[in-house]
């Protein structure tokens, strides 16, 4: 099944499908970084942008290190 998102941006409501299971985990985090039951503008949106491809990144580089130190283990 899936549940229905969504949040208000530059005066705009924008709704997403996403399954039931992943639908929780989204609620809680897009409810760190927006206001959910008002309007954001679009600058809340590009720091949020922001924050999370910067998590990204860094769990990337963590990947990146334990791939490295399980490769010199062998």
């Amino acid at each position: 099944m899936s549940k229905k998102i969504g949040l208000h941006i530059g005066g705009r409501r924008f709704d997403v499908d996403v399954e039931d299971e992943f639908a929780k985990f989204l609620e809680e985090k897009m409810a760190e970084e927006f206001n959910i039951d008002g309007n954001n503008d679009l600058k809340v949106l590009l720091q949020a942008y922001v924050r999370k491809t910067h998590e990204l990144y860094i769990q990337e580089q963590k990947i990146k290190e334990i791939t490295e130190n399980i490769q010199n283990l062998g």
